[in-house]
């Protein structure tokens, strides 16, 4: 019989539900992130002012009206208390936002790098000034020949200077256009480079036409 009885008693034991301390629950909430309360609240009233923040008002509540006891955290001594875990994980998360930013920003720098790479690759902009540039030089070396024939030789000095200055050009022009290691220039620069070189080339221009004309007139 004692058996008997000791074999049913373990099943009935088993199933004896754990005693859930609603007070303590209260506390260890409001210790960490949840709402400011504790319980019994008369009790933290009367002993546990200072740290719980308890303060007593008058409710209105019809036949139920009466004194409580409310809790402003602003008037406790005390701070929250963050669980370790929680501080690590939230350390850890800002961490992997950082991480994050810095490498979308150096991905961003390596696109960027990419596209100045490859625009340095590639001269785009010298066959928008091919044609003008060859048209001049048509027109300065064909002018630099008159003026030779016309003046029998006599020019030859202003000849050689306009040679001179056109030969540099030519080949400031012909450095821009060039691509490879340590040719990397992107285009806009090259763009602009162009651009001065064209005015510069314009500047030949007159002054062979300005020779010839010298040439035409004295000779």
């Amino acid at each position: 019989m004692a058996v008997a009885l000791f074999s049913t008693s373990l099943p009935l034991s088993a199933k004896v539900p754990s005693i859930h301390d609603d007070q303590k629950e209260k506390q260890w909430i409001s210790m960490e992130n949840g709402p400011w309360d504790f319980a019994p609240d008369w009790y933290y009233y009367f002993l546990h002012k200072n740290y719980s923040g308890a303060e007593m008002y008058w409710k209105w509540a019809g036949f139920k009206s009466g004194y409580r006891v409310r809790f402003k955290e602003e008037k406790s001594n005390v701070k929250r208390i963050m669980p370790v875990r929680v501080t690590a994980e939230e350390t850890q998360r800002q961490k992997l936002s950082e991480v994050e930013k810095e490498r979308a920003h150096v991905e961003e720098l390596y696109k960027e790098e990419l596209l100045r790479e490859a625009d340095r690759t590639v001269d785009l902009t010298y066959a928008t000034y091919k044609d003008e540039f060859n048209r001049m030089q048509d027109c300065i070396s064909d002018g630099l020949l008159y003026c030779l024939h016309k003046s029998d030789g006599k020019l030859q000095y202003q000849v050689d200077e306009i040679s001179r200055v056109n030969a540099v050009l030519c080949a400031d022009i012909a450095y821009i256009h060039k691509t490879g290691p340590g040719y990397e220039l992107e285009n806009a620069k090259r763009q602009q480079a162009y651009e001065d070189a064209k005015k510069r080339m314009g500047d030949l221009v007159s002054r062979t036409a300005r020779l010839c004309a010298v040439a035409a007139t004295h000779y």
